[in-house]
């Protein structure tokens, strides 16, 4: 089951390490997003690849079997489901939708470990608010570029 995305609303007038740390709390709450799409993705995309596989090599080999009346048939009828599961995957687009969260994932990774390593390098009272606003519009550019592919592969005619 999917993980709820929850985003508290920090307090006002936080210090430059508290904001880092909601961040870090934010950066972690997209990664598992990201983490938890993606292996659905994936695994939808593999379903559907085992299938075709399944269908169109059982339909190969009954076509070529003797008896063509029943199994020509279905021979012909695992054809027409080869058919139908290869449709699956252009209109859900599971596996470009997992590879964009493979990247989605990653790029919240770097996020995360460059404020990391900026908190553990820098002591707590030199920690540059300008320093972690441009981290958080990285955080928010993340998120407006995952928007804006999804958007992509959803559309109509404009497929990955």
């Amino acid at each position: 089951m999917e993980e709820p995305i929850q985003s508290a609303v920090p307090r006002p007038g936080l210090s430059p390490a508290e904001l880092a740390q909601d961040l870090l709390s934010r950066i972690e709450t997209g990664n598992r997003y990201a983490r938890v799409r993606k292996n659905r993705f994936r695994r939808r995309s593999a379903l559907v690849r085992v299938a075709t596989l399944v269908l169109s090599g059982a339909s190969t080999i009954i076509l070529g079997l003797q008896d063509l009346d029943f199994w020509a048939g279905l021979g012909f009828a695992l054809v027409a489901l080869v058919t139908v599961v290869n449709t699956l995957e252009p209109f859900f687009a599971w596996r470009s939708l997992w590879v964009l969260m493979e990247e989605t994932q990653y790029r919240f990774y770097r996020l995360r470990d460059d404020l990391t390593y900026y908190l553990a390098e820098t002591p707590p009272e030199q920690v540059d608010r300008e320093v972690i606003r441009r981290m958080f519009g990285e955080y928010q550019g993340i998120w407006d570029s995952l928007g804006e592919r999804w958007l992509s592969h959803r559309r109509p005619g404009e497929g990955p």
